[in-house]
């Protein structure tokens, strides 16, 4: 195999000719890499009122500066100094939650780090920030300094030994520059569609409350809303029970499992992307409102009600089916019912699992329109309003992808940048 042209072989394979490999405690000033200190260090009698800021995970984890509600005094911070964080610092979270870094930026709080937290101090002659910030968020990267060996849920940080010596690959100074503006670009445009998603979901929001409620109507009707039972509208039905051992990526049949309900199709359900080849089994009609019959939390999760939009999906043991037994536009309850989520938790029993009790539940009273034309016509503003956030969360998606894919290119060295 011929080297490409401006590369070398290295330990770790082919790299550019003037990049260098280099370990975590080459690219720290002295005395850079500190581990938070032992827990006893902090314990709750030194804390006071207001003071000195005891910077905690969540700070990592959520980068801000503004979490956290610990202080100590002058004298308490002058013992800890070694621990203490100043702009430009790197913090990082040690534990649960690894690997997460925040840049102390200009006018934090002054403050120390607690036992869940890593500071880093870089040598800016060596590696510029915004490189290191990007490299060290890298997923390649993160591998590195987490320990798995315990073979658990919760991981934690490698040794310090280790740490020190974790390597990363560095390019010059100005190379580092531009890999750092170009990923930063990508960035600015994963932050802005985030920033909109959450604006758009904001508006909904609104516009759910004002035309679920009947604050505000849709133009061209005035006919009064009716007060209905669920039992005047539904049928109540329950899915049958799906082995997990029998799901295929490769399988005949689509399906829908309880857990399902509380993540992916939270709202409208218009697609399931779990197959199975069990023959059996409860399915789905068009316009089904879904409903997840228990929950290990406080109850509210109960309210996750959704429209599929499917017929003859498979659905799980433990899903709630409610089925139109008259006109009525079932989307615009798979909207009111997540809004009718404490009326519900009155309509459920159990203390460690609580589960939805079907018979309570379907005398509960819902306020909708009669005119099923207004139905629909609701129904479908909040609709076009999902469509419009699912699209935005896919360009989400395939940005964020295509940063990975430009971080492994460019953090490798694979693709140069001009």
């Amino acid at each position: 195999m011929v080297m490409p042209e401006g590369y070398k072989q290295t330990e770790i394979g082919e790299i550019p000719k003037d990049w260098q490999i280099i370990t975590l405690a080459d690219v720290c000033l002295k005395n850079g890499v500190v581990r938070g200190p032992f827990g006893g260090a902090l314990k709750k009698e030194i804390f006071v009122s207001d003071g000195y800021k005891v910077y905690e995970q969540g700070n990592a984890i959520y980068r801000s500066v503004t979490r956290g509600k610990y202080y100590i005094d002058s004298n308490k911070y002058n013992e800890m100094l070694r621990f203490a964080v100043n702009s430009g610092d790197f913090i990082v979270s040690c534990s649960g939650t690894i690997g997460m870094i925040y840049k102390i930026p200009n006018n934090a709080p002054k403050g120390i780090i607690n036992q869940a937290l890593l500071k880093l101090t870089i040598d800016k002659t060596i590696i510029d920030s915004n490189y290191f910030y990007l490299y060290f968020s890298w997923g390649d990267f993160n591998k590195r300094i987490t320990d798995d060996t315990q073979g658990g849920a919760i991981k934690n940080l490698v040794s310090m030994e280790l740490f020190k010596k974790t390597w990363l690959l560095l390019p010059t100074l100005p190379e580092q520059e531009q890999i750092a503006e170009t990923l930063s670009d990508v960035d600015s445009m994963i932050s802005s569609l985030e920033k909109l998603i959450e604006k758009k979901k904001a508006i909904k929001q609104g516009a759910m409350q004002e035309l679920l409620t009947g604050k505000k109507r849709v133009p061209g009707f005035s006919e009064a809303w009716g007060v209905v039972q669920i039992k005047d509208i539904f049928e109540i039905h329950k899915g049958n029970g799906l082995s997990k051992e029998k799901l295929s990526v490769d399988g005949k049949y689509e399906c829908i499992l309880y857990g399902e309900l509380f993540t992916k199709y939270s709202e409208i359900i218009d697609d399931v992307v779990s197959k199975t080849n069990l023959l059996e089994g409860f399915e789905s009609q068009k316009y089904d409102v879904l409903m997840p019959g228990s929950t290990t939390t406080n109850g509210l999760d109960l309210a996750t009600a959704s429209t599929i939009l499917k017929d003859n999906v498979l659905l799980g043991g433990d899903v709630i089916v409610l089925r139109p037994k008259c006109k009525v536009d079932t989307r615009i309850l798979g909207y009111l019912l997540p809004m009718k989520a404490k009326e519900i938790l009155q309509h459920t029993q159990g203390i460690t699992i609580v589960h939805l009790n079907t018979k309570s539940f379907r005398n509960m009273e819902v306020k909708i329109p009669v005119d099923f034309e207004e139905q629909k016509a609701i129904a479908t503003i909040l609709s076009d309003m999902d469509n419009e956030i699912e699209a935005l969360e896919q360009k989400l998606a395939k940005n964020r992808l295509l940063k990975q894919g430009m971080m492994q290119q460019l953090l490798t060295g694979k693709i140069r940048l001009v």
